[in-house]
Formats: C-alpha cells, structure tokens, sequence
C-alpha cells in the first residue's frame, strides 16, 4: 500500500512560530516542546556519547567546551550541565540561537548558579562561540535548506577539536501517525502538533545525511549515522578521544 502523506516537503520553521507569535506564546510552545522532548527521549543519544567523553575526560582539570546550535528552551545543555556535574567534569556550555525570544526563556528557566553561556546571533560570527571543542544540535536541522544544513556541517567538521553530534526526526510513515494521534489532545500548544507533523515530513533518511556529508566535504568513513528509537537518526563525528 503506497503512503499517502507527502514526505517531500523542504522549507524554514514557520514565520508564525519563529518570530510573529509574542513571546509568552513562544515560551509556552518551548514548554510544551521540552516535555516532548523528554517523554520521546530525543536527547538520549546526545547524552549517551557526552557521557563516553566524559568519562574519558576524568581527572582533567581543563573544560569541555560544548557548544548547542539552535539551542531553543535550552533544555539539553541544562541536562548536560547536570550530566557533566554528575561525572566531575569541567565544562564550558553555551546555547547559540538567532531568536532572542528564544534566547530569552532559555535564560530564564535556567537555575541561579547555572554557569550556561546564552549567546543570540548567527553561531557562525557569535564572539562567544570559539574554541570549540564538540557541537550539539537536536530537532532543528530539518527546519534548514539543504545549503545552509551543509554550511552547519562544515562549520562544524572545520572548527571543533573533538567533534560534534546532531539529532533529528528520521522520516518515516509511522511516527507521523503516532505522533499524529498523542498530540490531538487540548492540553498541547497549539503549535505542538501542526509543527511537528510537518518537521517529520521534512526529517532525513540516511541517504539524504550521506548526501549532505560529502557536499560539506566529511569523508562518510569518519562519520556514523545511526537510528535511535522512537524516530531519531542521529549524525555522529568524534575526531578524538580527549585524554
């Protein structure tokens, strides 16, 4: 039986979303988007390869410097940041986003102490982002063109020390209608469920991560794309271990 649903579709995160919504609604949306991001487990793998680092890392005195793309709500790096006092390892954490809304709930649901840099701008020419060591990002790609998806990887292959890591939907027709049906309830922001119908029709197969790989120059022999479920296909890069 041939799937109906138009898997296809390519375009930027919704206007209404990114910038014309105010920003307690943008807020609420970000709320809502980071318990759904928890119940779908969408940062595990991240934290599952930080924490291989980390545990290489004990005894270093000298921070891991991590900067997340697209940070959003900032709800990965506060998990990192916990992760990473769990292990006893210095970091460095920054949240890099172009939505100074976006910019502005991160920081304030952030603890007091919390050492999380929030830098608003292009990632590309923020003066708080150098010296990286490992890139993040988790559920933002699919909202890029092709062109700017392979500007991201090469940044990230030419600038980071150890290497980086990215986490989107993989495109397939069941967790659409999965996710098609938990998010029909009123208790959602109404963004939620539209949002995220369309991001899956716009995710990756690993034939497309292949593709933009070697448009960004990545030898595909240096680089994992592997599935993580529920309906992730994660990018990994380490180029070394630290010692």
């Amino acid at each position: 039986m041939s799937d109906p649903i138009d898997f296809s579709e390519r375009a930027h995160l919704d206007e209404e979303m990114d910038g014309a919504c105010s920003y307690e609604e943008l807020r609420e949306c970000l709320r809502d988007l980071a318990v759904v991001n928890r119940l779908t487990r969408a940062h595990r793998p991240i934290l599952q390869w930080l924490d291989r680092l980390f545990r290489a890392r004990a005894g270093r005195r000298d921070p891991l410097r991590i900067v997340d793309f697209c940070c959003g709500y900032g709800d990965m790096l506060r998990r990192i940041e916990r992760l990473a006092a769990t292990r006893g390892v210095p970091v460095d954490l920054i949240g890099a986003d172009i939505n100074p809304n976006a910019i502005r709930a991160a920081r304030e649901a952030t603890p007091a102490g919390s050492r999380i840099v929030w830098a608003h701008g292009d990632m590309y020419s923020s003066a708080e982002v150098k010296n990286v060591d490992v890139v993040t990002t988790c559920g933002v790609l699919h909202h890029l063109t092709e062109d700017e998806i392979v500007r991201f990887l090469r940044w990230s292959e030419e600038n980071t020390r150890v290497g980086w890591f990215v986490v989107d939907l993989h495109r397939k027709p069941v967790p659409y209608y999965v996710f098609s049906m938990l998010m029909r309830g009123g208790w959602w922001h109404r963004f939620i469920r539209p949002d995220g119908l369309r991001s899956i029709r716009r995710s990756f197969l690993a034939e497309d991560w292949q593709r933009m790989c070697r448009a960004a120059g990545i030898d595909l022999r240096s680089v994992r794309i592997e599935e993580h479920r529920p309906a992730r296909l994660c990018v990994e890069r380490l180029k070394s271990a630290p010692e």
